[in-house]
């Protein structure tokens, strides 16, 4: 299918959580001269219902019944859990598809995904416009050292401002989903992996610290090397290794009460330094704060960047240039995997013995 550059695309909202609530539907309705939403979908009828009213878009309460009815030109994934089975589905029969990261729990379930370079996933941060800057203002220095810290308090206190209403699928409707994750987890960490280190790797590694993956891609290509991993009370995660040059420290916090979400993204090269400060994901059009260092004369010069441009808005349209002008995303199938086979090293690496599946074919391969 090839749209005209100007067109709306007609576009499906598959999962109408948060996400969906507080960021895409405002956003889409912000933007009808790129997108019209003419179907919407939750495994929660109440809430498909509701979403229709306000869209005008057609309720779904199963996203493969969605599917097949069509009457839109691509699809919107942001249900939760691993979502390959519902892109794959999606991609096979013929819809263009920006997913919510992350793509998938396991290698396998997208190992064999037709129509790929109509993927786009999700990962708003790339398209922030701190961080094209910054960026563009690395150019090509070497990258002596990425460093991240990020203090993630409740999620309750990120959201408090927005009223969210509760999802309530029946558990007949969920069922299958959480059936979906658990053979996901199998594949991924093998089937005799425990709880925690399950959640840890879906939730925390592939939920939250997969941003910073993202950005690490951005700014210097995958890590070549996990060579640290450690997960204390919390919980808390640190993970170093190696870049292609240079290196990298990642830290992980869940504070519950800690008064603010807070992500600081530090890169040092041979010139000066960028540090990037991100503020609640969930609040729109809040800016980013670039402060780049470096060296004028003798002078050290500080600048500091803020766009109220929104990242999820720049995405959208990023996504509006897939679907019409087949435009590359920033991230698509081979960059959400390098993230996946990331996550599996760093989970691997963290948990030992415990670690069955892709993961430790992933370290072993890692540590030859």
């Amino acid at each position: 299918m090839q749209l005209t550059p100007a067109g709306p695309v007609d576009v499906a909202v598959a999962g109408l959580g948060v996400a969906a609530q507080v960021m895409y539907l405002p956003l889409l309705a912000r933007r009808p001269e790129l997108f019209r939403v003419t179907a919407v979908c939750d495994l929660d009828p109440g809430r498909a219902g509701l979403a229709a009213r306000r869209t005008g878009a057609r309720p779904f309460s199963d996203p493969y019944a969605m599917l097949g009815h069509g009457g839109f030109d691509a699809l919107i994934v942001l249900t939760a859990g691993t979502h390959g089975e519902i892109v794959s589905a999606a991609l096979a029969a013929g819809y263009a598809v920006l997913c919510e990261k992350p793509l998938a729990y396991s290698r396998a379930e997208v190992s064999a995904l037709q129509n790929e370079d109509r993927l786009m996933v999700g990962y708003m941060k790339q398209y922030d416009p701190a961080v094209r800057r910054a960026a563009a203002l690395l150019g090509g220095h070497a990258i002596r050292h990425l460093d991240v810290t990020v203090l993630h308090p409740a999620g309750e206190a990120q959201l408090a401002f927005a009223r969210v209403p509760p999802s309530r699928p029946s558990p007949q409707a969920l069922e299958p989903w959480l059936d979906a994750d658990e053979r996901a987890l199998d594949t991924a960490l093998g089937p005799a992996a425990p709880a925690a280190w399950r959640s840890l790797y879906a939730n925390v590694v592939l939920g939250s610290l997969c941003h910073d993956l993202a950005l690490m891609r951005t700014f210097s290509g995958p890590p070549a090397t996990v060579e640290h991993a450690a997960v204390w009370d919390g919980p808390s995660v640190e993970v170093a290794g190696a870049l292609e040059h240079g290196r990298y420290g990642l830290r992980w916090h869940y504070l519950p009460g800690h008064p603010a979400y807070r992500e600081t993204v530090t890169v040092h090269h041979e010139d000066g330094s960028l540090e990037l400060v991100f503020p609640s994901p969930y609040l729109m059009n809040a800016p980013t704060v670039l402060t780049a260092t470096s060296l004028s004369g003798t002078t050290e010069v500080r600048a500091a960047h803020r766009d109220v441009t929104e990242a999820f808005e720049l995405q959208l349209e990023a996504f509006h240039a897939l679907v019409t002008e087949d435009t590359p995303p920033l991230t698509g199938l081979a960059g959400a995997v390098a993230d996946i086979v990331t996550a599996q090293r760093i989970i691997a690496a963290a948990a030992g013995d415990a670690i069955g599946g892709e993961a430790n074919d992933a370290h072993q391969s890692h540590d030859a």
